[in-house]
């Protein structure tokens, strides 16, 4: 089955056009990249104009479009009209920043590909079914909130590689991931299910990132916005868009940082790093034990050194470095623990276009 699969940003895209055979396994890539915004129109017009002068699109069976929320409803992949189209925008309040692209690029693939099947695919799907011990915020049940958690295509691409790789069934499995770039988040997965993740109600909550603050006494917004004569809605808006290593440092690029010499560079990596390895030791009792840890995302995938940072003195626990492998892991996948340890430590690049092709043509199929 020829399946696209569409992943939109604010200003570009990231897709795969790839052959999915009955095993759900991807036979044949036939194009990927990244198309950057700037011809005026939506990213996914150009792509489906390329494609087509290519005759890419010939023989194409379905469409699959990553959401990064799906709220309540939507735990599974789900065919596409305009009811759904309706809740995914309603659904915009929660993840300001992604769902109304996501939704927009929808509309342009189904009046590109009139008739072809459109499928959404759900960054929180995977932590859907998280226990009430994950899942729950301890707050009155009726203000009708809980914790979603993101990222979850990119975890469950981790979990289900690092099984392929080792050998091991993932049902067995105790892991821990790292999807760390821009947006940063970790996951704690007791056979092949999410039973607890960083993230929250929205992106904003758990590790620091680029440009968000992660973790915060909730009450900080009354505070600020008290003491500076701003609005609350401001307040929160710094926190996704002004904090974060931004915040900390005055640059949200982590390879700046990691070049720069000053006392807030430093500072902005010590609590970059520091945040994340809180989070691996809780997890680590959760999850009653350890297998693995995954690193994946572009700083998680390139940055040698924050992966030091961040499991730097966790040998207590099982956790042993190679320095001479994680060192010279910069791109692609490989093991970056020592030979010893009781605890592997895999980078693994995340490939969300690969689990929406495969989750849309099981779809497809099954319909």
């Amino acid at each position: 089955m020829r399946v696209l699969a569409v992943n939109s940003g604010s200003s570009s895209l990231k897709h795969l056009l790839a052959e999915v055979d009955r095993d759900l396994r991807i036979r044949e890539r036939l194009s990927e990249g990244k198309v950057e915004a700037g011809s005026g129109r939506h990213p996914v017009q150009d792509l489906m104009a390329d494609l087509r002068q290519r005759g890419l699109l010939d023989g194409l069976e379905a469409v699959g479009h990553r959401v990064v929320h799906g709220g309540d409803r939507f735990v599974d992949p789900v065919a596409v009209d305009e009811r759904v189209l309706a809740d995914l925008d309603a659904l915009s309040e929660l993840a300001p920043l992604h769902n109304p692209p996501a939704v927009a690029g929808i509309r342009e693939a189904l009046a590109a590909l009139p008739g072809e099947p459109e499928v959404a695919v759900f960054d929180t799907a995977f932590h859907a079914r998280m226990p009430p011990t994950g899942a729950l915020y301890a707050v009155p049940r009726d203000w009708g909130v809980r914790r979603y958690g993101f990222h979850g295509l990119a975890h469950r691409w981790l979990a289900e590689r690092y099984a392929e790789l080792s050998g091991r069934p993932l049902a067995e499995l105790r892991l821990i991931t790292l999807q760390l770039g821009s947006g940063c988040s970790a996951a704690a997965i007791a056979g092949g299910h999410s039973i607890d993740t960083s993230m929250g109600l929205t992106p904003t909550e758990g590790l620091v990132m680029s440009t968000r603050s992660g973790d915060v006494d909730p009450t900080l917004v009354q505070f600020v916005s008290q003491h500076s004569a701003r609005s609350p809605e401001s307040v929160v808006e710094d926190l996704n868009e002004r904090s974060g290593l931004l915040g900390l440092s005055g640059s949200a690029d982590m390879r700046q940082l990691l070049r720069a010499t000053g006392a807030q560079a430093r500072e902005a990596i010590e609590v970059f790093t520091y945040r994340a390895r809180k989070y691996v030791g809780a997890y680590m009792a959760a999850l009653g034990g350890l297998d693995a840890v995954v690193f994946g995302g572009g700083v998680g995938e390139a940055a040698p050194d924050i992966r030091r940072r961040i499991l730097d003195g966790m040998e207590w626990l099982g956790i042993e470095l190679d320095a001479a492998r994680n060192q010279a892991r910069t791109s692609g996948e490989g093991v970056i623990s020592a030979a010893g340890s009781a605890v592997a430590v895999h980078v693994i690049p995340d490939d969300e276009q690969a689990l929406i092709c495969r989750d849309t043509a099981a779809l497809v199929r099954k319909r």
